[in-house]
């Protein structure tokens, strides 16, 4: 870099440019004066070269340069175009290639942290709960530092780790990454963008860092308004959005008037038209209707219906009660649920459910208003085909491009966290049936309503999906290997991980023993992990060993299950598993099936083929939906009771019978 020789100054200045002091401005060897036009310039500024051109759209070329506007305190990278600048650009290190036309202000104020360290009061709107946002925050390390306070050493802990990334990350300058783009926008006030994001049309955007990137940008639309916040790689936020307090984790996309406080939202989440106030997003929550409010809750893999809604206020003592659905959970159109309730993995609520329900050892349940109380269906949601689309969707629906994924996501439907309830809502139902006496039509249960029939077939679907589970195991271990005697079985059978015995936990997506996030919290506390990245590491760490601590856990409940343990396995043994497995699986299966059918049936087709004869209406339901043996799913669940018994014929055919 260099000084303006006075030849510049003077060319600058015939072009209509000013500055409080010429010698406050460096600029490169190529330095072009006819690239700047109605420039006040005023403290430190230097400025790149001012080659090559932009293309628009439609084929509109412009040139690099600074065209109607005031810069303080402003370094310039290379090739960059700056125009129309309503009032002025204040102490920013602005990146090659950027573009930025037509925008009101964009300031950065003495020891900015651009929205890192700024607290988000999820669950309880009241606080006690907060977390701290940062750049590159995982949902599982949010989840620990939110939902663990009952451990006040691990939180002091986590609150002075995220402190030193807000310290880290205070400067007085904020920066515009390489070829970013900012157009017709408002007020950017201690905004940090990334490379290659793209900022069109915003209102105002305040204390923030859009963290993009060139293979996964960030793209901030029209009319949002944006305090407090952080968004990721791949982030979607536009039409109107309002945030306040929130965190955008990466593939997320919160459009068309979605307006959200407080509230995290991890990866690949959609959120459209509705609201969300204190909640805890974890990744695939989607809600897209206008009428639906999420509140006070933790959700993940969750699907909210039009009308679904919450409340955490009682009229007490303020808006303080939580929820919590677990995983997969789906809730139907004007579904209501008053906190504190807990809803267990992969349930679907139905109606209104005043009652506070906790259904955490009933997985796969339904949950249907009845005479204004709450009937719960355990289990029957295994054979329903919503939930195995949904299982199939949802790594197929992953947005994230970037290389670094932030969170950790395992899509098992069937894992040691939902078997072990199912396990346990086998006792659970036994115990609620000796009460009542095993002919009773009704059991109570926390205020809920079980009919005889559902608790029965509940603890018939849990065996089937226990079934599936462990001798999925079983196979997966033994496939490939030559198998010449027991002593075989027993090698293969063997654990390889140490870890993996006793309860597993779902950390927002990632599934994991509860020892080893107990020894990480250890760690921390002991300060043998002393950064957010090393946490981070710890969690990417127990994600890539999940299969070999999952057949730990599966060997730790062998005998339970089989009444053998899996060192005592003959050959014999393990065809009997195989043809348990095998007959679950297609037990499963037939089910998807005809539930599958439903979708088929003549009351489906009620609304198609208007105006016509009943022929008519078979045809036009076939031309929009299609036939019923060549539906998608129809011949996937086909092709997989194939292909399962072919694979448990295959294991057979190997072992020394």
């Amino acid at each position: 870099m260099r000084h303006l020789s006075s030849d510049e100054i003077a060319a600058l200045t015939a072009n209509g440019c000013q500055a409080t002091d010429w010698s406050d401005v460096t600029v490169t060897e190529s330095f072009d004066s006819a690239r700047y036009r109605n420039v006040k310039f005023s403290g430190e500024i230097s400025l790149g070269a001012t080659c090559g051109e932009f293309t628009l759209e439609g084929g509109i070329k412009v040139l690099p340069g600074i065209y109607n506007a005031t810069l303080h305190n402003v370094s310039v990278g290379d090739n960059v175009y700056i125009s129309d600048i309503a009032n002025y650009i204040a102490n920013y290190n602005i990146a090659d290639g950027v573009f930025i036309e037509n925008l009101n202000r964009m300031v950065t104020k003495p020891g900015a942290t651009f929205g890192i360290g700024s607290e988000v009061s999820v669950l309880n709107e009241t606080g006690g709960r907060e977390v701290p946002i940062y750049e590159h925050m995982s949902a599982q390390t949010a989840y620990m530092i939110a939902m663990y306070r009952h451990n006040p050493k691990l939180t002091a802990r986590m609150a002075e780790m995220a402190q030193a990334e807000a310290d880290k990350a205070r400067s007085d300058r904020g920066s515009v990454g390489n070829n970013a783009v900012i157009i017709n926008s408002g007020v950017l006030t201690d905004v940090n963008v990334g490379a290659y994001a793209r900022i069109e049309g915003a209102t105002s955007l305040t204390n923030g860092t859009i963290s993009s990137s060139k293979i996964d940008p960030v793209k901030v639309g029209a009319n949002v308004m944006a305090e407090d916040f952080i968004m990721t790689a791949g982030a979607r936020v536009e039409d109107g959005v309002v945030l306040r307090h929130v965190f955008v984790g990466q593939g997320t996309h919160l459009t068309h008037l979605f307006s959200a406080h407080d509230s995290l939202f991890f990866a690949n989440c959609s959120c459209e038209n509705g609201e969300a106030c204190a909640i805890f997003a974890g990744p695939y929550t989607v809600t897209m209707h206008k009428s639906s409010l999420l509140i006070a809750g933790m959700f993940s893999f969750l699907n909210a219906g039009s009308g679904s809604n919450q409340s955490n206020h009682m009229y007490k003592l303020g808006p303080i009660h939580q929820g919590i659905v677990e995983r997969g959970s789906k809730t139907t159109s004007d579904s209501y649920i008053l906190w504190p309730a807990k809803i267990g993995a992969f349930s679907l609520v139905m109606g209104r459910h005043v009652g506070h329900p906790d259904t955490s050892r009933l997985p796969f349940s339904y949950l249907i208003e009845n005479k204004g109380g709450t009937y719960l269906v355990p289990g029957v949601n295994l054979k329903s085909v919503g939930s195995i689309r949904d299982a199939q969707k949802w790594p197929k629906r992953d947005r994230r491009k970037d290389p670094r994924l932030l969170d950790l996501i395992n899509f098992n439907l069937l894992s040691p966290y939902t078997i072990s309830k199912m396990m346990d809502g086998r006792k659970l139902l036994d115990s609620i049936a000796e009460v009542a006496g095993a002919t009773a039509d009704h059991y109570a249960y926390q205020g809920m309503t079980i009919e005889n029939r559902a608790l029965h077939k509940g603890k018939d679907y849990y065996s089937m999906a226990i079934d599936k589970f462990m001798g999925n195991s079983v196979i997966k271990r033994l496939e490939g290997s030559v198998i010449t005697d027991d002593a075989d079985i027993a090698v293969r059978l063997k654990p390889t991980d140490f870890r993996g015995a006793g309860e597993w936990v779902d950390i927002s997506g990632m599934i994991a023993p509860k020892s080893e996030i107990s020894a990480l919290i250890r760690d921390i506390i002991e300060q043998r992990v002393t950064t957010l990245e090393q946490v981070e590491e710890r969690f990417r760490s127990l994600h890539a060993a999940y299969y070999d601590m999952e057949w730990t856990w599966v060997v730790e409940h062998f005998k339970e299950w089989y009444g053998k343990e899996v060192s005592e396995l003959t050959a014999a043994d393990v065809k009997t598993i195989v043809d348990r497995w095998r007959a679950s699986v297609v037990g499963l299966d037939k089910m998807l099936y005809d539930d599958a059918r439903k979708e088929f049936s003549l009351v489906s087709k009620v609304g198609f083929g208007v105006d016509g004869t009943e022929a008519r209406q078979e045809s036009d339901f076939e031309q929009v939906r299609g036939a019923f043996d060549r539906d998608p799913f129809v011949c996937m669940v086909l092709d997989h009771i194939d292909k399962k018994t072919r694979l448990g014929d295959e294991l057979i055919s190997r072992l020394p019978l």
